[in-house]
């Protein structure tokens, strides 16, 4: 995942939007790497962090009471299954 994307899920507390914003490092040599951190965000409302291992096989979620196990596991499911579209420039990181 290169810029931030919006996904929708439907909660213990209703439908929320949230901005998924990955945390991507600019390289030495002028590529980005992906740290395999997603903050998550409702509006100006952080709702912590997804990490990732190397792997993008295990996860972490480290919200406090905002997401259920089952809300973040669809969460991080969405963000490992995630496809840039064509096109995605990386130096237009929003």
């Amino acid at each position: 995942m290169i810029n931030k994307v919006s996904y929708k899920i439907n909660t213990t507390d209703g439908l929320r939007h949230l901005t998924i914003t990955p945390v991507n490092t600019l390289l030495p040599t002028g590529d980005y790497f992906s740290t395999g951190v997603y903050k998550l965000s409702e509006g100006v409302v952080g709702m912590g962090d997804i990490t990732f291992d190397e792997d993008m096989i295990e996860w972490d979620y480290d919200g406090i009471g905002e997401l259920t196990y089952e809300e973040a596991e669809e969460v991080a499911g969405f963000i490992k299954n995630y496809k840039d579209p064509e096109g995605a420039d990386p130096n237009l990181l929003t």
